[in-house]
C-alpha cells in the first residue's frame, strides 16, 4: 500500500500535449513543464490505503490474540473496499473527461487489489489456526 501512493493509479495524455496524472494523493496537471496539482477530493484515495497500511501492520503485531487478528483484518478488508471504490470513481471520473485521448491505468489498482487479495488470504489462514488450536484444547 505504502509504494501504491507514490505510483500514479491513472495517467492520461490530452490532445493540446498536457499530461494529466491520477495518484493516490493528488490529481497532477503538467502543461509547458508546469505541474498543478489538486488534492482535494483526492487524497481520499490516499487517505483510505494508509489506513489500511497501518491497520495491516496492527493486525501482524497482533498475533497473540487470533479472534482480535481475525476482526481487525475485517475491518481492513472494509478500507480496501472503500479504497478500491474511491479509486474507481475517480479514475470514472476522469476517463468521462478525456473521451479520445491516449489513457492507461496505472499499477497502484492492481497493488490495491494484491492487497484484498493478501488480507483474504491472512484471515483465512488465521481462522484455520484458530480452529486447530481450538480443536487441539477440545482433545485434552
Amino acid at each position: 500500500m505504502v509504494v501504491g501512493i507514490f505510483l500514479p493509479i491513472w495517467q492520461g495524455v490530452e490532445e493540446s500535449g498536457a499530461t494529466v496524472k491520477l495518484f493516490a494523493l493528488h490529481l497532477s496537471r503538467t502543461d509547458n513543464g508546469v505541474s498543478s496539482p489538486n488534492y482535494f477530493p483526492y487524497a481520499a484515495t490516499g487517505i483510505l490505503m494508509i489506513a489500511a497500511a497501518t491497520l495491516a501492520i496492527f493486525e501482524i503485531r497482533r498475533y497473540e490474540n487470533r479472534v482480535l487478528q481475525i476482526k481487525i483484518g475485517m475491518l481492513n478488508t472494509l478500507i480496501l473496499t472503500a479504497a478500491i471504490a474511491t479509486a474507481y470513481f475517480f479514475v470514472n471520473e476522469q476517463i468521462s473527461h478525456f473521451e479520445g485521448s491516449s489513457q492507461q491505468v496505472g499499477l497502484t489498482v492492481y497493488i490495491i487489489f494484491g492487497g484484498v487479495f493478501c488480507n483474504w488470504l491472512s484471515i483465512r489462514l488465521i481462522r484455520r489456526d484458530e480452529k486447530l488450536v481450538r480443536d487441539s484444547d477440545r482433545i485434552r
